[in-house]
């Protein structure tokens, strides 16, 4: 997928993003290995589905997250433009156009436009999705990495069993929507960094083993010989230990994803 060259500025779909290099509002350091990095400006992504009918604009770069981005533009009935940031499917281009309406007299041909939104009912046993909703209307929460998809493999009156890419089978209510394709940039993955200093222009810090600290600074430092678990420099182990909360949502989970 080719990015587009020429692109115009729209300043509401940026905000400013502040860095705070893994620092609270105490000044305390909370998360580790942040800091320096190249500015960079937060793009608004529609999760949700604001429009019924869009054309692309543009195919652009998100610093933000691994996959790319389309800038597509909305006419409304008092013929005002709107312009909104779209995770971009694999395939999608220039001038194709976006919908966010109930299939009607293509759900039978299976011709479904690639990053536009549907019901989950509206799919068809294995169709590939992404930007899938959790809950009606709240906004896509799962599958939304550069190259991932989903996939419908049962469907009922009330629920649609959807295979994640961690391998977890899950039930998902039909109210929610999700997008029609696999997400862009499939080929991240294979980015090599090369050198320490591309680490640093991506706000990433080095970071030190415990093992090579010493014993004050850290519960596996003094390089000693004989066997001890790894642990955090507050001495709680990090290995082993479940830190998933027990969720009202687990119910729905069919197969976990520790059995892909």
């Amino acid at each position: 997928m080719l990015l587009s060259k020429y692109k115009k500025k729209i300043h509401s779909l940026f905000n400013r993003k502040k860095k705070n290099a893994g620092r609270n509002n105490t000044g305390r350091i909370t998360v580790f290995h942040q800091g320096s990095g190249h500015k960079q400006l937060y793009r608004y992504i529609n999760f949700k589905d604001f429009f019924t009918k869009a054309i692309v604009l543009n195919i652009e770069y998100d610093p933000n997250r691994s996959a790319n981005i389309a800038k597509i533009c909305s006419i409304n009935s008092n013929k005002i433009k709107k312009y909104f940031y779209i995770l971009a499917p694999q395939g999608l281009k220039i001038f194709d156009i976006i919908t966010s309406t109930k299939i009607t007299q293509n759900i039978e041909n299976n011709q479904k436009q690639k990053g536009s939104f549907y019901y989950l009912n509206e799919f068809n046993v294995g169709d590939y999705i992404y930007n899938i909703e959790i809950i009606p209307n709240k906004g896509a929460q799962l599958v939304r990495s550069a190259g991932v998809f989903a996939q419908i493999l049962q469907k009922n009156i009330s629920y649609t069993t959807i295979s994640l890419p961690s391998g977890e089978h899950r039930l998902i209510s039909n109210k929610c929507k999700a997008c029609f394709g696999n997400v862009s940039n499939e080929n991240y993955e294979n980015i090599i960094i090369k050198k320490a200093g591309r680490s640093r222009w991506l706000n990433k810090r080095p970071s030190v083993r415990g093992v090579a600290m010493n014993p004050i600074d850290h519960p596996n430092g003094g390089n000693t010989s004989g066997g001890r678990q790894s642990k955090t420099p507050w001495a709680r182990l990090t290995k082993g230990i479940s830190t998933r909360s027990l969720k009202k949502t687990n119910k729905l989970i069919i197969k976990p994803y520790k059995n892909k």
